[in-house]
C-alpha cells in the first residue's frame, strides 16, 4: 500500500484553506493545518478529528519552525506543502495605506511562503520528492486598484514559486501557483464590503462588476481550488512545474476600481 501523502496546509482552519485541507484528508492524506485563529482551528478539528492541528503565526519565524518540526516528527516527512496563507490587507488609494498595514500584509502573503519553503525543502530533497503549491491571485496576474499590498503580494509568490521550481526540480521537486479569480465566501464578502464604503457604492454593484469581468459569470467556490491543488500534486501533474493555474472562470478584463 502507498503511503499516505503527509500535507501541510497554512492558514488552513477556514476558507480556501480549510476546502484545501478537507480535500487532501477526504483522498487519504495526512493533513496538517496551522492557523493563527484558535477558534477556527477547534472548529475544524472538531469537524475532521484526523486533521493534526496547530495555532501559530505562520509569518512568525519561530512558529513556523514549531510546526514543520510537529510535523516531521509525528510523519517522519513532509510529501506536499500548500502555502495559502494571506491577508486582504487594507482598501485604499496608496497615499493613504499605512506603512505599518503594509508590512503587515506582505509578512502574512508573502514572507510565510518563504518560512515555510525554506523549512520543508531539505525534507523533500532528502526524499527526492515533494510538490509545493502557492496560493497567489488573479490580483497577482492583473494588479489591484486600491488594494496595491495584497497585488504586490501576490505578483511576489509567482516569482518567488517559479524560482522555487528552477531550484527544486532537479531533486524530483514540484512547484506551482494556484491564482483563484473571485472565491465565494466571507472574506471576499468583507472585501467587497470595504471596497464599496471606500468607492460610496453598493455592495451589490462592487459584486456585480466582479462577476462581469469574467467569461463564466459567478464566484469560483472554495471546493474548485481545492481540486487544482490536488492534481497539482498527484501522479497525474508530474511535469507540471512552474506553471500558474488561474481558477476564476477566464478574466476577460480584471476588476478596476474607479474612485
Amino acid at each position: 500500500m502507498d503511503q499516505p501523502l503527509r500535507v501541510l496546509v497554512s492558514a488552513g482552519a477556514s476558507g480556501i484553506g480549510a476546502a484545501i485541507a478537507a480535500r487532501f484528508a477526504a483522498d487519504g492524506g495526512q493533513v496538517s493545518i496551522c492557523d493563527r485563529d484558535a477558534t477556527a482551528v477547534r472548529l475544524a478539528t472538531e469537524q475532521n478529528p484526523t486533521l493534526h492541528a496547530v495555532v501559530g503565526d505562520v509569518a512568525d519565524v519561530a512558529d513556523t519552525e514549531r510546526w514543520v518540526a510537529e510535523v516531521v516528527d509525528r510523519w517522519g516527512g513532509v510529501d506536499v506543502l500548500v502555502n495559502n496563507a494571506g491577508i486582504a490587507g487594507p482598501t485604499a488609494l496608496v497615499e493613504e495605506i499605512d506603512p505599518d498595514a503594509w508590512r503587515e500584509c506582505l509578512a502574512v502573503t508573502l514572507d510565510s511562503h518563504f518560512l515555510l519553503a525554506r523549512l520543508v525543502v531539505p525534507h523533500m530533497k532528502r526524499q527526492q520528492s515533494g510538490a509545493i503549491v502557492s496560493i497567489s491571485s488573479t490580483a497577482g496576474l492583473y494588479g489591484y486598484g486600491m488594494r496595491t499590498p495584497y497585488a504586490a503580494a501576490k505578483w511576489a509568490v509567482v516569482g518567488f514559486t517559479k524560482s522555487l521550481a528552477i531550484e527544486l526540480g532537479p531533486s524530483g521537486i514540484r512547484a506551482n501557483v494556484v491564482a483563484p479569480g473571485s472565491v465565494e465566501g466571507p472574506r471576499m464578502g468583507r472585501v467587497i464590503e470595504a471596497e464599496a464604503a471606500q468607492r460610496g457604492i453598493s455592495t451589490d454593484a462592487v459584486r456585480r462588476e466582479y462577476v462581469e469581468s469574467q467569461s463564466i459569470p459567478r464566484f469560483v467556490q472554495p471546493s474548485e481550488i481545492a481540486d487544482v491543488c490536488v492534481f497539482l500534486t498527484s501522479p497525474g501533474a508530474s511535469m507540471v512545474n512552474g506553471q500558474v493555474i488561474a481558477v476564476d472562470g477566464n478574466t476577460e478584463t480584471f476588476h478596476i476600481a474607479a474612485h
